[in-house]
C-alpha cells in the first residue's frame, strides 16, 4: 500500500488506459465502470458524471499505537465520504491487513448507491485501518481502535458521516469508539456509531441484519422466477457474521438445503469448503466457528463433513450461490467453474463479482442479485439505529425485522420493474435507480 500505486489507479480510472488485469484488481476501478453505464443510460451531463465518479472527501493518515511489548506500531488508517447529497455519509470501518485507499473508495461508493436503493435519506461512506487483528490482544485492538477515532473525531458525527461495523470488526470495537468520541466531545453522541451493543444504543435486531436482508431478497427473487424455495439448494462463500445470518435463515425462512460453506482459515492462511450433501447445519458450524469466521476444521469433520479446497463453493451443483466474503470472489477467470445447476446468484459480499464475470453471467441467464441490494439489510437497521439513537426510543426486534424486510422487499421490486422496464441486467438496472436518485438530489441542491 503506497500514495505510488494508489495515484497509478486513479490516474488509470480517468486516463481510461487501465488494462483488464488492472481493472479485475482494482475495485474502485470496477465501480467507477459499473457506474459509467448507468450515466449513459440516463443520459446525465458530464459534471454530474464527474461529481458521481469521485469521492467528495478523503483522510488518509497514520496514527501511533503502543503495543503490549512496549513498542510503538503505526498504523495507516482511511475514511473517504464518496456522496452526501442525499444525507450524511454511512458506512462501515474495516480492519484488514490488506486495506488500501482504493478498496475505500470503492465500497464508499457502492454505499452511496446501497442507501439509495433502499430509499434512506443518507449518503455513502467507508473507513479503514492497515492491519491484522487476528494478531492482536484485545487491550491492543482498543487503542487501535481508539487511535483511529482521535484521528478522524473532527471529520464525523451523527449529521456528518456515521462508521459502523464491517470486516474484522465489531459492537466491541464500535463501543470503544463511541467512549473516545463522546471523550473528545465530552458530551453523549449515541447516533455518531451504529452497530453498538443494546447498553449502548444500538438497535435490536442489528446483528443478523445483513444476512437477513440477503434472505429476503433471495425470496423475491425465487418469488419472481416461480421457483419454490424449499426445493433449493445452497452454496455459501464466507462465514463471518453475513455468512452464518444468510445461512442460517435461507434454511430457516425459505426451507433449502445447505449444501456446502466454504471458510477462511486464519490459521493454514488458506480456505476450505466444507460439504454435506444431505444438508449443513448453519447453527452448529456456527458454534464451531471463531470470531474471525474461521470453522473448526477437525470438529467439522467429526460431525461428517467433507473438506475440500477453498474454491469448491464456486462448482458445487446447487440452485444459489451465495459469495459472502471479500471482493473479486468471482473474476473472468472463475466464472467458468459455476455449475450449469446455478439459477440465482446473491451477492451477500460486496463487489464480489467483475465485470468480466458479470458479462458470463448474464449469457447463461443466471438471476444476480447485486451486492448493494442484496446486502443492504445493515445499513438499513444502521438507519433505523440512528432514528432510535435521536429519539432515545428504541423498537422490539420483532419490529425492527418487520420493517426490514418491507424496505427490502420495496427495494428489490424498484430494481426488478426498472430492469424490466429498461430490459437491462439487474445490476445495470440497480445502478439506474440508485444513481438517478443521487444525480436528482444534487440538481434539488443546485451542485451541477
Amino acid at each position: 500500500m503506497t500514495t505510488t500505486s494508489e495515484s497509478t489507479s486513479a490516474t488509470a480510472a480517468t486516463s481510461g488506459g487501465n488494462s483488464t488485469a488492472a481493472l479485475e484488481n482494482n475495485p474502485f476501478l470496477i465501480a467507477q465502470r459499473q457506474l459509467d453505464q448507468a450515466v449513459e443510460l440516463l443520459e446525465l451531463d458530464d459534471a454530474t458524471h464527474q461529481m458521481l465518479r469521485w469521492p467528495m472527501r478523503e483522510l488518509s493518515f497514520v496514527f501511533p499505537v503502543r503495543m503490549d511489548d512496549g513498542r510503538v506500531e503505526v498504523f495507516h488508517g482511511f475514511r473517504v465520504q464518496y456522496n452526501d447529497a442525499r444525507g450524511p455519509a454511512k458506512g462501515g470501518l474495516r480492519f484488514h491487513p490488506h486495506e488500501t485507499i482504493d478498496t475505500v473508495r470503492a465500497l464508499s461508493a457502492w454505499m452511496t448507491w446501497k442507501t439509495a436503493v433502499v430509499d434512506i435519506p443518507l449518503g455513502g461512506g467507508k473507513g479503514g485501518v492497515c492491519c491484522n487483528p487476528k494478531e492482536f490482544s484485545p487491550t491492543e485492538l482498543e487503542r487501535v481502535s481508539r487511535g483511529y477515532m482521535r484521528r478522524v473525531a473532527d471529520f464525523i458525527g451523527p449529521d456528518i458521516d456515521v462508521p459502523a461495523p464491517d470486516v474484522y470488526t465489531d459492537s466491541r470495537v464500535m463501543s470503544w469508539m463511541l467512549d473516545e468520541f463522546e471523550t473528545i466531545r465530552g458530551r453523549h453522541v449515541p447516533g455518531v456509531i451504529t452497530g453498538k451493543p443494546l447498553a449502548l444504543g444500538g438497535s435490536a435486531g442489528r446483528g443478523e441484519a445483513t444476512g437477513i436482508g440477503v434472505v429476503v431478497a433471495i425470496r423475491e427473487a425465487f418469488k419472481v422466477l416461480g421457483i419454490d424455495s424449499t426445493q433449493t439448494t445452497a452454496s455459501l462463500q464466507g462465514f463471518g457474521n453475513v455468512g452464518q445470518a444468510a445461512a442460517i435463515h435461507y434454511v430457516k425462512r425459505l426451507g433449502g438445503k445447505l449444501i456446502c460453506v466454504s471458510s477462511w482459515d486464519h490459521d493454514d492462511k488458506t480456505a476450505y469448503t466444507f460439504f454435506k450433501h444431505e444438508g449443513a447445519d448453519p447453527v452448529f458450524l456456527r458454534s464451531i466457528t471463531d470470531g474471525f469466521g474461521t470453522i473448526n476444521k477437525a470438529k467439522a469433520q467429526q460431525a461428517g463433513y467433507e473438506v475440500r479446497d477453498g474454491d469448491a463453493w464456486r462448482s458445487a451443483d446447487v440452485d444459489l450461490l451465495i459469495p459472502a466474503a471479500l471482493e473479486n470472489a468471482l473474476t473472468g477467470h472463475t466464472v467458468a467453474s459455476i455449475s450449469p445447476q446455478v439459477k440465482v446468484l446473491a451477492e451477500a459480499a460486496n463487489g464480489p463479482t467483475t465485470p468480466e464475470a458479470d458479462l458470463v453471467l448474464n449469457e447463461r441467464g443466471i438471476f444476480v442479485i447485486p451486492d448493494f441490494l442484496c446486502n443492504a439489510g445493515g445499513v438499513t437497521v444502521s438507519y433505523f439505529e440512528q432514528v432510535q439513537n435521536a429519539y432515545n426510543y428504541y423498537w422490539p426486534e420483532a419490529e425492527v425485522h418487520h420493517r426490514l424486510d418491507h424496505k427490502m422487499t420495496s427495494a428489490f421490486h424498484s430494481v426488478h420493474d426498472m430492469a424490466q422496464r429498461m430490459n437491462v441486467p439487474n445490476r445495470l438496472a440497480a445502478y439506474l435507480v440508485s444513481v438517478e436518485r443521487v444525480a436528482n438530489a444534487m440538481k434539488l441542491r443546485g451542485w451541477v
